[in-house]
């Protein structure tokens, strides 16, 4: 039996509310060292029992996303302690809560967003301990695969084109490798405050796809050039803002496409050739930064104001979220290959058997 000991040990006094003694040891995805898929053990755990501000909840689906790759690999924006579990997403039932907690109660259907380090938390578990205010009510009846695809991929996207410096109604918005959670999000956020948005993929199959699924433009660029594209379909203009999860070399030619006083958001580093020591380039004019959703969830009254947009959202249609496909809990380690092959479209999810 592993045992995780990456927070202090828990007593059994701290919990206001435990409704019942489990009958069966929690299961925990970890790893006790860096690499691909094959570095991923499932143990089983002892019951964490919920500290001040925490809440357990019994998970029925996960959200896969490439922050738990990059993460897993070791090349993520900070390093993991052994042993380490990961995950950012779910969605279950609260199962207990900690002294204090009033934003859930036992029995409440949830949803976890990414508001938390994986160094703390992570929900790669069928019973885990998170803080509950990165906990957001969902219906009873809600789909479960759904929900837990949610919040990772409209938080970033929310915080990128309308949090701070909001991206203006008719601006261009360039999302490249749009196929993933976050790019597929940014296309629905992008049409809901009237932008334009413009995805790329690599693969011509995608096109149509990710032309169905809203956006405006879509540049396949194993075909075309990404600058000239850009330029005939602004009418020369350039895009004011830029979301790139890949960065690399590439990065270079997608700076070009931003138009003078724009911005370049890098949201992801998932290209291996990418050497963060040297910092991202800069363009005299253009804003080029590393951007993660964190500011958005770190902080109590962005964090409300998303949920309030996402919510919206997802109630009047504006926002459907795409699931490319689902493995069972136990299939995690397939789960994470099929991420790595870049062919799905749309988040990836576990689902958890109770």
């Amino acid at each position: 039996m592993l045992r995780l000991t990456r927070r202090p040990p828990r007593s059994t006094a701290q919990t206001v509310l435990i409704p019942k003694k489990e009958t069966a040891m929690p299961r925990q995805v970890y790893f006790t060292t860096a690499g691909g898929p094959e570095v991923l053990h499932l143990d089983e755990v002892p019951f964490n029992n919920p500290g001040a501000g925490e809440a357990r909840i019994r998970v029925d689906a996960i959200g896969v996303n490439r922050a738990d790759q990059m993460f897993r690999e070791g090349r993520y924006f900070y390093p993991p302690n052994f042993p380490s579990t990961l995950g950012y997403e779910a969605a279950g039932v609260v199962e207990a809560i900690g002294p204090g907690v009033t934003e859930v109660a036992v029995g409440d259907s949830v949803a976890v967003l990414p508001a938390f380090k994986l160094t703390d938390y992570g929900t790669y578990g069928d019973y885990v301990v998170v803080p509950a205010a990165a906990l957001v009510p969902r219906a009873a009846d809600s789909d479960p695969v759904t929900a837990a695809a949610i919040w990772m991929a409209y938080v970033a996207a929310y915080g990128a084109l309308v949090e701070g410096d909001p991206v203006a109604k008719g601006d261009h918005v360039l999302l490249t490798a749009a196929t993933g959670g976050v790019g597929l999000a940014a296309i629905q956020v992008a049409n809901r405050i009237g932008a334009v948005p413009i995805a790329t993929t690599r693969t011509p199959a995608k096109k149509q796809r990710l032309l169905d699924a809203g956006a405006a433009h879509v540049i396949v660029t194993s075909e075309e050039d990404l600058g000239q594209r850009v330029q005939e379909i602004t009418g020369g203009q350039g895009v004011t803002t830029a979301m790139d999860p890949v960065g690399g070399p590439g990065i270079v030619e997608v700076i070009k496409t931003v138009s003078p006083g724009g911005r370049l958001l890098v949201y992801g580093i998932l290209d291996p050739r990418n050497d963060m020591s040297q910092g991202l380039p800069t363009v005299e004019g253009i804003e080029v930064s590393l951007y993660t959703l964190f500011g958005v969830t770190g902080d109590p009254d962005r964090r409300q104001r998303a949920i309030d947009f996402v919510t919206a959202g997802l109630t009047d249609g504006a926002f459907t979220p795409v699931v490319d496909s689902t493995f069972d809990f136990t299939a995690y380690a397939q789960a994470h290959q099929h991420m790595e092959s870049g062919q799905q479209f749309g988040k990836i999810v576990l689902t958890v058997q109770h």
